[in-house]
């Protein structure tokens, strides 16, 4: 099939906010989605913003600094809603002749990020302008051929997005467990009843000022783990001895394994760093500080960069309860208040472990793993199969550049 000029299809649009009708603001994301805007615009004169209607398209003509991306998504959420004057407002002219869903596709496929890096041009910032995006090349099949590719690939882009919120839930179960057991102190007792409504015995903690179960005592995350921070190297895409995970693979809702890049680490190093079962790899700097995820059961050969510090816990039997501190918003919270300069945030192993927690007896944790454990394993699989979901949707992406074999 011949390939046609984007430029015969599209139409920029340019409508201004003048009657202040529309309050929402959106921008665009390098990772093509269409966001809630975090720009102060208290005082900011609104009705100079671009309106966006329901599948059209925004994007930012900038490349440089932005992930090697191009960022451009459609509107899907919101009839109508604003964006920057900055962004370059367009529609499809005739979606008889070209479905915005599927050159959406086209946008989201890693060959036209190189493409519209390639061809950006400037000296302090390059862009890729409007002319640009003109002369942008795509095969454009008939109408019901496109539509047979967009439905399979939201098919399959529902599927993740179902994924993510049964993940959601799964993680919020485990806090709610974990609130009920360590927060309110109902865990259930040796007959079966929750400790604290029952009448369980209670003994009040001078330290946290509040009484906590007989047998409890109150410490610190550093009483429950040891540290180490991590391996300094340069991350390789296409091999290594290893795999490397980074901050960004562990700041996400789950660790991408197919994402992470590897690093070519000697033998005689890479048991110290090697992951294990349990450990938790925190941030320790940027925005991102004290974020991190605990390592479950199904991973790769992997070590982990010198921006994250591994907590291991000293005995499996806090595993689960070390889980939900970490993950928590009051941890995150914890770590960014105590966190060393304003700029760009620095926590050390000391700052990450220091927060005060009560410690249940080791029964207790135990019969927690024991509750919670499945939750977990759960979500990993979950997460396993969202991968291997978003790795058939790359496949639909690149096979987009050759029709015949879809």
């Amino acid at each position: 099939m011949s390939y046609r000029k984007l430029g015969d299809y599209i139409r920029q649009v340019n409508v201004r906010n003048k009657d202040l009708d529309i309050q929402t603001l959106l921008g665009v994301s390098n990772t093509k989605k269409m966001i809630p805007s975090i720009a102060n615009i208290v005082g900011t004169d609104m009705s100079t913003y671009k309106i966006i209607e329901k599948r059209q398209f925004a994007y930012g003509t900038v490349t440089s600094r932005n992930g090697d991306r191009l960022s451009v998504a459609i509107s899907e959420d919101y009839d109508k809603a604003l964006v920057s004057q900055i962004y370059i407002v367009f529609e499809v002219i005739d979606e008889k002749t070209l479905l915005p869903e599927y050159l959406m596709m086209w946008f989201s496929r890693p060959e036209f990020d190189r493409y519209a890096r390639f061809h950006s041009h400037g000296s302090t910032r390059e862009s890729f302008d409007w002319e640009d995006m003109c002369e942008v090349e795509l095969p454009v099949p008939s109408i019901e051929e496109q539509q047979k590719i967009v439905d399979q690939y939201q098919s399959v882009a529902n599927k993740i997005k179902v994924n993510e919120q049964i993940c959601e839930k799964l993680e919020a179960t485990a806090q709610a467990l974990y609130k009920h057991w360590f927060v309110d102190f109902e865990f259930p007792n040796d007959d079966g009843n929750s400790y604290f409504s029952s009448g369980g015995k209670m003994i009040f903690n001078e330290e946290l000022q509040k009484e906590i179960p007989d047998g409890w005592e109150v410490g610190r995350i550093a009483d429950l783990v040891s540290t180490q921070y991590g391996f300094t190297d340069v991350a390789n895409s296409i091999s290594g001895s290893a795999k490397f995970l980074r901050i960004t693979d562990v700041v996400g809702d789950c660790i991408e394994w197919n994402k992470v890049p590897y690093c070519n680490i000697y033998e005689n190093e890479i048991d110290k760093y090697l992951i294990e079962f349990g450990d938790i790899l925190i941030s320790r700097t940027g925005a991102n500080v004290g974020f991190g995820k605990m390592i479950w059961k199904s991973f790769p050969r992997s070590v982990f960069a010198s921006f994250l510090v591994r907590l291991k816990p000293q005995s499996q039997d806090y595993i689960s309860y070390l889980n939900c501190v970490v993950i928590s918003k009051f941890y995150k919270d914890f770590v960014l208040n105590n966190a060393e300069g304003s700029a760009q945030p620095q926590a050390n192993a000391n700052i990450l472990t220091k927060l005060e927690c009560t410690i249940p007896d080791s029964k207790v944790s135990q019969n927690f793993n024991f509750v919670s454990f499945p939750i977990f394993d759960f979500k990993e699989n979950i997460e396993i199969q969202t991968q291997k979901l978003i790795q058939l949707q790359s496949l639909l992406l690149f096979r987009l550049a050759r029709l015949e074999e879809i």
